[in-house]
């Protein structure tokens, strides 16, 4: 082995060097691009423009509702409380959403939400990191609230 590295660089180490160089780049970079495409979780709308001519009507009307959104998991549970401007407990007409992973989609959940009179309730399964809670609620008056919580798992 250490032959190889005696001597001086003639045309046939210099190809080799040159080579292994270049194929490790190149190694790395498709392992990379692979993982990138492979853990994508996808798009979040099928079509953004059409998404787009109503975005602001609906933003007006999810920020008129005052709701303030805090989830947070103990003990196997996702504990979703959800506030009026006040700070008094509100009770939607449907909660819903999707429970997992910031970067993947493998670890999604779709909680089952269930009213205890002050919170929403779901039994998830977890591990340590960051977790994230797409909610989709819909006001008793039909007014649809869409929010991306953050929830850190210790």
């Amino acid at each position: 082995m250490t032959a190889l590295f005696r001597g001086p660089i003639t045309g046939a180490k210099f190809f080799a060097i040159i080579f292994s160089f270049f194929f490790v780049i190149i190694a790395v970079n498709l392992v990379l691009a692979y993982e990138a495409v492979h853990t994508f979780p996808g798009l979040e709308v099928d079509n953004s423009y059409v998404a787009s001519q109503t975005f602001d009507a609906e933003r007006k009307a999810q920020l008129a509702l005052g709701w303030q959104v805090k989830a947070h998991v103990h003990q196997g549970e996702l504990i979703l409380a959800i506030t009026d401007a006040a700070g008094h407990p509100v009770q939607a007409a449907s909660v819903g959403g999707t429970f997992g992973r910031a970067t993947e989609v493998r670890d999604d959940q779709t909680p089952a939400f269930v009213w205890d009179g002050s919170v929403y309730r779901a039994p998830v399964t977890t591990a340590a990191g960051n977790w994230n809670l797409r909610l989709v609620a819909v006001a008793q008056d039909g007014t649809d609230f869409h929010q991306r919580v953050i929830v850190l798992v210790d």
